[in-house]
């Protein structure tokens, strides 16, 4: 189960793209999505369809976001899907380990077929990274990863148990890290498995309790603060009225502490 977490976080971790040449692409049209493939089934581009319109829907609505700005025509998200992994990695250049790629500004998602736990894990992922920086701003730099990260694991189907066994465990064992620690280093820098998973499992379990604690509406406004203002903390009082992260940071281990 650990490795399960792990492979749902990390692939997302790339420098951005550049455009695939589409010349030799077939491409498939839904309401919200542009779909460029070489030689993957039908089938699987029919359902990678069908998932990425019901998440459209489903992260939004997960996140209480409301749509402004509707993924229609010219504006539509581009999903590049490669025959497999090594022709993904020859074409834009990525890691072994990479299993997709976003570029959230452009709607943009760099993929191949058949990986494990795609439409659970990879797609609702890459979709989360999308949906939630098109709501506080793509250039936003006030967005930890911690948070940034948490929102997108947050759209994982089993993210959210899983999360919460890893981080009762670390808790067990002290080997909890505080949210301080979390704003201040980058999982790229981590070279332990474990520590990494334990990353990401305090991140979605941090964006679990201020939506189950405070509500979808005060995240919402929460997230429009950081639109607006830019500032994290700012955001906080604003919304929550923790004054700085270790206020935040002391509520949210109480909060675990008493489930």
């Amino acid at each position: 189960m650990k490795r399960y977490l792990l492979i749902s976080v990390i692939f997302f971790l790339l420098v951005p793209l550049a455009l695939a040449d589409t010349d030799d692409w077939h491409i498939a049209k839904s309401t919200h999505f542009i779909v460029y493939y070489k030689n993957a089934s039908k089938d699987f581009i029919e359902k990678l369809i069908e998932k990425s319109e019901d998440y459209y829907n489903t992260i939004a609505e997960n996140l209480g976001f409301r749509r402004y700005n509707f993924w229609l025509w010219d504006d539509r998200a581009k999903i590049y899907v490669y025959d497999d992994a090594k022709d993904y990695q020859a074409t834009t250049g990525q890691p072994v380990w990479s299993m997709g790629s976003a570029i959230p500004k452009d709607k943009i998602i760099h993929v191949f077929p058949y990986t494990q736990g795609f439409f659970d894990i990879i797609l609702p992922h890459e979709l989360g990274h999308v949906i939630f920086r098109e709501s506080v701003g793509f250039d936003n730099s006030a967005i930890p990863i911690w948070l940034d990260e948490g929102v997108a694991s947050y759209q994982e189907r089993f993210g959210r148990p899983i999360a919460k066994r890893l981080v009762k465990e670390a808790m067990d064992k002290h080997r909890f890290v505080s949210l301080e620690w979390l704003s201040n280093i980058s999982p790229q820098l981590i070279k332990d498995p474990e520590i990494v998973n334990l990353f990401y499992a305090e991140a979605i379990s941090v964006i679990n309790y201020l939506i189950s604690e405070f509500g979808k509406d005060k995240f919402v406004y929460f997230c429009q603060a950081l639109r607006d203002k830019r500032n994290l903390e700012e955001a906080m009082r604003s919304t929550y009225h923790f004054g700085n992260i270790q206020e935040l940071d002391r509520a949210w281990q109480r909060y675990l502490k008493n489930e």
